[in-house]
């Protein structure tokens, strides 16, 4: 049984922040916030996504009643926020787009709205008119992964069959080994004939497994981190700090997985992070479009100290409000941040009648 005081929710709290700091340089250009891009690994912060989702995924679908129960929880989890998002946007673009209304409401924006909804976002990543003068065009380049995350969901059903039937770690390293060979394939065709096709293959769900799977092995064998978890620790920390790329695509979701999940679970409890709500995915899911109008408006240009804390103050907030107003109203009320913000009230309750 994993213990429940553990480091996730600041763990991806972290790792979305992360992804958050690079993106505000990579879309404002700003030569100020280099070091965002320099010092931060958003690609690092993705994988490590992708090991806690196979921790808590395989975790949660052991725990449901049923196959049915499993996809109505992650339904609840992700699906709310995600197309309140898009719909957002959607609208919003209709303010600031450079063109009529009348153009703007168009079979563009349909397919902008009907590709996203259904986790295409590949297929129509940019509004009629809008952010047109931005370097980049896409009204949220964030939401990629999500579709991965969602077809993670939709295999673990089988990936655990397969782990009854032929065992956990037999079966992790064929998958394991499946995956690096589709990576490695794709990357080596993209390298040989410059196409950036392949490289969007690559990095699609197969490509991407081995980072889930470790996190999910973590799941089954979490007593792993209870022995010799520290100069586990260490190795591969100086594995992923000193990255041979021949062994990259094998070393690297081991090394990331045991890093992720120390944090998580090896080093003290860091507290109740959650108690005030899980922001970690509002975060990621609303911080692009955030940024893209900022670098619109012209306020990195502007002034990007200024710029660079609005963008955080409104990430923040946008992050509180689709919490309390829209997340949490779709959680059950036996979901972990349900109750770990139920703990926190009932303590400050119990505080302030002292």
């Amino acid at each position: 049984i994993v213990n429940q005081k553990n480091n996730f929710d600041l763990l991806r709290f972290v790792l979305a922040s992360m992804v958050f700091l690079v993106h505000v340089h990579v879309l404002s250009g700003a030569q100020e916030l280099v070091f965002l891009a320099r010092y931060i690994s958003s690609d690092l912060a993705v994988k490590g996504f992708f090991v806690v989702s196979g921790f808590l995924i395989f975790r949660s679908f052991e725990a449901s009643a049923s196959v049915r129960d499993y996809f109505e929880k992650r339904v609840r989890r992700i699906y709310p926020a995600y197309a309140c998002v898009i719909i957002v946007c959607a609208v919003a673009g209709g303010f600031i787009t450079q063109l009529r209304w009348s153009d703007y409401f168009s079979p563009a924006l349909a397919k902008y709205l009907a590709a996203n909804l259904v986790f295409l976002n590949f297929l129509a990543q940019e509004l009629p008119g809008v952010f047109t003068g931005n370097p980049l065009q896409a009204v949220n380049g964030a939401l990629w992964t999500l579709k991965i995350e969602v077809a993670f969901y939709c295999v673990v059903p089988f990936i655990a069959l397969l782990f009854r039937r032929y065992g956990t770690v037999a079966a992790s390293m064929v998958l394991y080994v499946m995956s690096v060979i589709y990576l490695t394939g794709f990357e080596a065709m993209a390298e040989h004939t410059g196409r950036p096709y392949f490289a969007m293959l690559a990095r699609q769900l197969p490509g991407q497994l081995t980072y889930f799977i470790v996190g999910g092995l973590f799941h089954y064998h979490e007593l792993v981190m209870r022995h010799r978890a520290l100069p586990i620790f260490l190795v591969s920390l100086t594995l992923l700090l000193f990255r041979v790329p021949l062994i990259d695509p094998i070393l690297t979701p081991v090394c990331l997985g045991f890093v992720v999940m120390y944090f998580a679970m090896g080093i003290p409890f860091l507290g109740n992070f959650g108690r005030h709500g899980d922001f970690s995915y509002a975060i990621y899911i609303f911080h692009y479009p955030v940024l893209q109008f900022l670098v619109w408006k012209g306020l990195f240009a502007w002034n990007v100290t200024f710029a660079f804390i609005l963008a955080i103050a409104v990430v923040l907030f946008l992050a509180w409000v689709s919490w309390h107003l829209v997340e949490r109203r779709w959680l059950r009320k036996s979901s972990h941040y349900v109750l770990s913000t139920a703990d926190a009230t009932q303590s400050a309750e119990g505080a302030g009648t002292r």
